[in-house]
């Protein structure tokens, strides 16, 4: 599966550590996140990431961008929701993207972590189906 993570600078830590708790699930899928986030994953684990732009630069639309193409499966974004973001319009666009492409996204651990257990699982095969129909 290809996965995107991102965290607003108050939940960063919380994402690393989510990260950290499940590296070896993570370890086998492709991975991709705004800059800061994965910089900050990367040195703390020995996951491999593709690193965007940081969000306020356009790393939230850059992983807009691959929500349209279809080329993600599922979108872990820990969002402060008590801290005014000056991109707000670029974190909705990212969250209608979703929406209207059927993509998973979770916003705290709580939601991440059951999306996880899912892909653990094999939950996930639907995005295989969908994939398939899409010719790719």
């Amino acid at each position: 599966m290809k996965i995107a993570l991102v965290a607003h600078d108050r939940k960063k830590d919380e994402l690393v550590n989510f990260m950290i708790a499940y590296e070896i699930i993570f370890s086998k899928h492709q991975l991709y996140a705004t800059g800061t986030s994965g910089k900050r994953i990367m040195e703390q684990t020995n996951l491999q990431i593709h690193r965007f732009q940081s969000g306020p630069l356009g790393g939230d639309q850059q992983i807009g961008a691959m929500v349209a193409e279809n080329e993600l499966d599922l979108i872990i974004f820990f969002r402060d929701p008590l801290t005014a973001q000056p991109h707000e319009p670029d974190i909705i666009a990212l969250l209608r993207l979703c929406d209207v492409y059927g993509i998973p996204v979770a916003t705290n651990v709580a939601t991440a972590e059951i999306l996880v257990k899912a892909m653990e699982k094999g939950d996930f095969a639907w995005r295989e189906v969908v994939h398939k129909y899409k010719g790719e």
